[in-house]
């Protein structure tokens, strides 16, 4: 019989209960005991939507990561999460987010946040030195495996790899983090034993670091490290995912493990050898449903290639998600006002485990039993293939006529730079912000008022323009030199454009986690793109009119756009995206032609769409800063073109980074204590940029002086008159009682600057 199971499930529940648990004890509402009872109520009912598998995951919950959660596993927890008394949980959300709660006086530094592979979803990166130590702590997944095998749930733990936690991590001293694999074995052992006496069968341990490039000493240690594992603890399920694995599969087929785990969305073509390599007592487990993306599974192609390799594995086959569900909303079910006809060609969580128990049906008792679902998938997959809504000749012949001319700006850089002077005369360490102001409970209401129709167009569109007045007034008060609108009638940087944008459709309850209790609901990029009427101008003109300094115009970059959707799968990434920048550069030029001279285009996940193997790098790149180009570059040299950049770890792509021309990047700078402009050492980057001095994912405040010592670390490195003073990224998140301080303490650090300059 063909087994069923899954990698992972949403943690975050179908409405987001996990988030405001969290806020509510964040902001000193909820004890721990609350917070801790609400996450065993989630935890519970995720195992009963996998009810149907034959193995479920456990330990893939988690409160904040489950990067940071396997680093308290393993008691690599930095020093200055302790000391502060309280309990364990107090120290994991200071890693998390500096500070545990609002009553916590105990701020720290919070830990560096980047992004999980090739995914939107960011993790709390492991921190090393050679002095680092390692010592069990299975509390918290004794709590979840507990809970589990009361329920009578067939668990199989879910760990991270030792290869990839060192992988995933970062030295703080310089010293090689492969050295510690011999200290962090033996930890790995002790947990594969306690498992096993707790009668587990199967772990699974997640080592998507193989689908990487990784060097001959990173090759040897995989194998030493499995070798050291061998007969500790249960049957292991080495689990691989994000894509193919090339060279290194003979080495993942040869490891002394239970079975291995295949993304067959990415590498159908590496089941096969993989069959041949495998020895005969070893399970193979093919992801044969797309983890990250939504659109229903084409069932019957999938069983067409599938039941060849059943045949031959017979119980040796195991299929699952092609890697952990936490990528996609959890129910299709609760989108009951989506457009039915988009609706019916997607796949949440929920649906995906359903396709999995049709697939394990087909195999195991022939199709005939599931023959009335199997037609009405079919049906659902051909209905997408021939929409007309899918395809619009108009934006195929737009994007046709594209040329390199689209991508150039008038003059060079210096040219520009000298006109926009003379325009903005802004002085020495200029200050700004990201874009976005809080959003407060007011504005949300308001927002949610004019969706339920209680709001007409008219009083909604007051709201705005005075919560608008409200936001310029404050940055005004505060003395920043280039303001923004604040963006109180945005819901999210990318559902706010796909909303006014063809091509796009919307869900109401399709959240995913992006890092913590931050959550994001992606766009469902179905068709063609086409902008049909200006989005931001009306807004951007209003609070230009209110204020006689500099006001951005804020929009969403093309890639941004695309690599935060859920994109269609019909067509190459590259086409989606030249018909975003096509839809982008039309905004951008009216935004010019209402008189706004400094306009910003983030292109926040512009290096999260890189690609794992290098060796795809340039290819991506290649039309992603064309794509930008043809966005930015239909304007007048005086028109000033910012773009930001959220977590992106520079120095690999830095010729690209200077090929979008852009005449200011602001990046995120202030978690890794400007350790990202170490990029900057060895290419001398020739347009201005921002540093970001303010950590907004963290409830902490800078001070003037830590500001101060940030940005002389960043004019040691980069010329003075090239840098601007800002926050790494927007504000929506943060309150107004956390915002004003700092952005008062960023103001009075940039006086500081330019009086000792």
């Amino acid at each position: 019989m063909t087994i069923t199971h899954n990698l992972g499930f949403p943690r975050i529940g179908a409405r987001r209960e996990l988030k405001f648990a969290l806020e509510r004890h964040w902001e000193g509402n909820a004890p721990p005991a609350e917070l801790q009872a609400q996450a065993a109520r989630l935890r519970a009912r995720h195992w009963a939507q996998q009810s149907t598998l034959d193995f479920v995951p456990v330990g893939d919950f988690s409160l904040y990561d489950h990067v940071l959660d396997m680093s308290f596993l393993l008691g690599n927890v930095p020093q200055r999460a302790h000391g502060h008394g309280g309990e364990a949980l107090e120290a994991y959300f200071r890693v998390a987010r500096g500070r545990a709660s609002r009553a916590d006086c105990g701020c720290t530094h919070a830990g560096e946040m980047t992004k999980w592979f090739d995914t939107n979803y960011h993790y709390i990166v492991p921190e090393f030195n050679a002095a680092t130590r390692f010592a069990l702590d299975t509390t918290h997944l004794r709590t979840q495996l507990q809970e589990a095998l009361d329920a009578g749930v067939r668990a199989k733990p879910v760990i991270l790899g030792p290869l990839t936690y060192l992988w995933l991590g970062k030295s703080t001293d310089g010293s090689d983090r492969l050295a510690l694999l011999p200290a962090l074995l033996p930890v790995y052992a002790e947990l594969l034993d306690w498992l096993a006496q707790q009668g587990i069968e199967w772990v699974q341990v997640d080592e998507p670091a193989l689908v990487t490039d990784l060097d001959a000493c990173w090759r040897q240690a995989y194998a030493d490290a499995y070798a050291s594992l061998a007969g500790h603890g249960p049957k292991l399920l080495l689990a691989t995912y994000f894509g193919r694995l090339e060279d290194k599969l003979p080495l993942a087929c040869g490891l002394p493990v239970g079975g291995l785990h295949l993304d067959a969305i990415n590498a159908r073509d590496e089941v096969e050898p993989a069959m041949a390599l495998l020895g005969p007592d070893k399970i193979l487990s093919l992801g044969v449903v797309d983890g990250r993306n939504i659109w229903k599974t084409d069932l019957h192609a999938t069983l067409a290639w599938l039941e060849p390799v059943q045949r031959q594995l017979q119980e040796r086959l195991w299929i699952a998600p092609s890697c952990s569900l936490l990528h996609v909303p959890v129910d299709l079910e609760l989108e009951t006002g989506m457009d039915p006809e988009v609706r019916s060609w997607l796949a949440f969580a929920v649906q995906k485990l359903d396709e999995l128990r049709l697939l394990q049906a087909a195999l195991d008792h022939g199709r005939v039993g599931v023959q009335e679902a199997l037609i009405a998938n079919a049906a659902a997959v051909d209905r997408r293939r021939a929409s007309t809504r899918v395809h619009n000749p108009q934006v195929a012949q737009a994007v046709a006529a594209i040329t390199p001319a689209l991508g150039q700006r008038i003059s060079a850089h210096a040219q520009r730079a000298t006109e926009q002077a003379a325009v903005l005369a802004l002085p020495l360490y200029p200050t700004t912000t990201i874009g976005s102001f809080p959003q407060t409970p007011h504005i949300r209401q308001a927002r949610r008022r004019h969706k339920l129709g209680e709001l007409d167009d008219d009083a909604y569109r007051a709201a705005m323009q005075a919560e608008i007045a409200h936001c310029v007034d404050v940055q005004e008060a505060l003395g920043l030199d280039v303001l923004v609108h604040g963006e109180a009638e945005r819901n999210d940087m990318v559902e706010y454009f796909g909303e006014q944008l063809e091509g796009y459709a919307f869900s109401t309850n399709g959240w995913v986690q992006s890092y913590g209790s931050r959550c994001v609901k992606p766009p469902i990029l179905y068709g063609d793109v086409h902008r049909p009427r200006p989005i931001t101008v009306e807004w951007t003109r209003h609070a230009q009119s209110l204020t006689k300094k500099p006001m951005k115009g804020m929009l969403t970059g093309p890639v941004t756009m695309l690599n935060w959707s859920f994109v269609r799968d019909d067509q190459p990434r590259a086409a989606t995206c030249r018909q975003l920048a096509l839809a982008i550069r039309a905004e951008v030029q009216d935004l010019e032609r209402a008189g706004v001279r400094i306009i910003q285009i983030d292109e926040a996940a512009l290096r999260e769409g890189l690609p794992l193997r290098r060796k795809e790098w340039d290819d991506y790149l290649g039309w992603a800063v064309e794509a930008f180009r043809i966005a930015a570059n239909g304007v007048r040299d005086a028109t000033q073109i910012h773009t930001h950049m959220c977590y992106s770890e520079f120095n690999d792509i830095m010729e690209a980074i200077a090929a979008m021309d852009a005449d200011v990047i602001t990046i995120e700078t202030s978690r890794s204590n400007m350790a990202l402009l170490d990029a900057f050492d060895g290419f001398r980057y020739p347009n201005g940029i921002g540093p970001g001095v303010y950590d907004i994912h963290s409830p902490n405040i800078p001070s003037r002086e830590q500001i101060v010592d940030l940005m002389r670390k960043a004019a040691a490195r980069i010329p003075a008159a090239q840098l601007w003073v800002n926050p790494d990224c927007g504000l929506k998140t943060r309150s107004w009682d956390e915002v004003l301080p700092a952005l008062e303490n960023m103001v009075a650090a940039a006086r500081t600057l330019r009086a000792t300059a």
